[in-house]
């Protein structure tokens, strides 16, 4: 699945912390996926702000994540608990979208 800087940021930030032993195993597994390799730091010019922001320069990024279908799972349920909590914001409509998931 192509996602873009944002969208690697909002689902580093949605992974579930605890789990069973395969949720975690998965989930360790998505996050090295969607983390940023030295060199996209250095290409985007990709950096954390004093208030925890991160920030970029290059607006379209994307890079093609492998996403099996029990990580997919573990994302659609984090997404939907999210939206159950009422924590969604405009961000996150795109990654919503992109997993399938309506209201």
């Amino acid at each position: 699945m192509e996602l873009s800087i944002l969208d690697r940021l909002l689902l580093l930030n949605v992974m579930p912390a605890e789990g069973d032993i395969t949720t975690i195993r998965i989930v360790r597994e998505l996050r090295e996926a969607l983390s940023f390799t030295e060199n996209e730091i250095a290409d985007n010019k990709i950096a954390v702000g004093e208030r925890g922001n991160t920030n970029w320069e290059q607006i379209d990024a994307p890079k093609d994540v492998d996403i099996g279908a029990k990580a997919h799972e573990i994302i659609v349920k984090a997404l939907r608990d999210m939206s159950e909590a009422g924590k969604v914001t405009g961000q996150h409509l795109p990654i919503f979208d992109k997993f399938g998931i309506e209201d």
